[in-house]
């Protein structure tokens, strides 16, 4: 989760990198705009409630099958082990593997948010207060040096949510090396990945009946109003969620309702009737696609589990 300041004494910054992303997403010939921009303070707290709904399943389903395997992965785990986190999030999965782990050394949240890492220490600390907590705030997608206390210790990376699936085949096989290159060689990865499955399901998952995935999304277009002074009338587009069977991934669009336009900076952007930005994807997988996948990135599977239903997998991944 990412947290900008985007003003400076009550004015817009045309620099932030809110700013520079919808700048260059909304002039580019296909509209779209990063999907890490979802996640300000509204849009997290809209997640947490999609986390909830009957219609999407992964949340529950990871948090199950971590609920069900805790215990092996803690028993599997070297002693004096350290479990850094990609993305501290609400820690809640985490507790799961904390609780199991009895000769822990260290857990290390890694975020690119100060606020997101200062909220998962203080929920760490208050249940677990025997663990060490060593936050690092940095972007895990780049190299990045962790705490020099863990050097010489066995680590154990965890990597819930099937955020994977955000990223493209290439970059995600980029960051996964990238992984693989922070934890070390010999160390493990728990890593979460949805599986494909009935197109309905997955795209009532992504389209609920409530209208809060619909929310979440157009939140983006409030946050422009709210931070950049843009003048979208939310009211003119709509969510829309699809399955492209080729790519094997859910597909986020807001689609425009009317010929308009829009200011931005100075900018005035035209949105034609029925034209779309595109906000984010969701790739989905078999196990031995995505088993693949990760050994292209360096690592080698040693397991994977799954919910009765095959909804999901959670797997174990060792550096190589």
């Amino acid at each position: 989760m990412s947290v900008f300041a985007q003003f400076s004494e009550g004015k817009v910054d045309p620099h932030s990198d809110f700013a520079r992303a919808l700048v260059a997403g909304l002039t580019a010939p296909e509209k779209s705009i990063p999907c890490r921009f979802l996640y300000d303070a509204a849009g997290s707290a809209l997640f947490e409630r999609i986390t909830t709904l009957p219609e999407y399943y992964p949340t529950r389903t990871e948090t199950g099958i971590l609920r069900a395997r805790a215990a092996e992965i803690a028993a599997d785990a070297a002693p004096g082990n350290v479990l850094i986190e990609f993305g501290s999030g609400s820690s809640t999965k985490t507790e799961l593997l904390l609780a199991e782990m009895h000769d822990l050394y260290a857990y290390v949240p890694v975020d690119i948010s100060r606020a997101a890492l200062r909220d998962a220490q203080a929920r760490i600390r208050q249940r677990f207060p025997g663990i060490v907590v060593l936050p690092v705030c940095g972007d895990f997608s780049r190299p990045l040096a962790l705490p020099t206390q863990i050097a010489r210790r066995p680590r154990l990376g965890f990597f819930p949510g099937s955020t994977i699936g955000n990223l493209t085949n290439d970059a995600a096989v980029d960051l996964l090396a990238n992984m693989a290159l922070i934890l070390g060689t010999g160390a493990r990865l728990i890593i979460g990945a949805d599986l494909k499955k009935d197109v309905n399901r997955l795209l009532r998952a992504y389209d609920d009946a409530a209208g809060v995935t619909a929310a979440f999304n157009l939140n983006l277009l409030k946050r422009a109003n709210r931070e950049l002074g843009t003048d979208f009338d939310i009211d003119q587009f709509d969510h829309l969620a699809t399955y492209d069977e080729d790519k094997g991934r859910i597909e986020i669009y807001l689609v425009s309702q009317a010929d308009q336009t829009v200011s931005l900076l100075g900018r005035k952007i035209r949105f034609a009737a029925g034209e779309k930005i595109h906000t984010e994807d969701s790739h989905k997988y078999d196990i031995a696609g995505f088993q693949a996948l990760a050994k292209r990135a360096g690592w080698r599977p040693l397991k994977v589990w799954t919910d009765p239903e095959r909804l999901f997998s959670v797997h174990v991944l060792e550096a190589e």
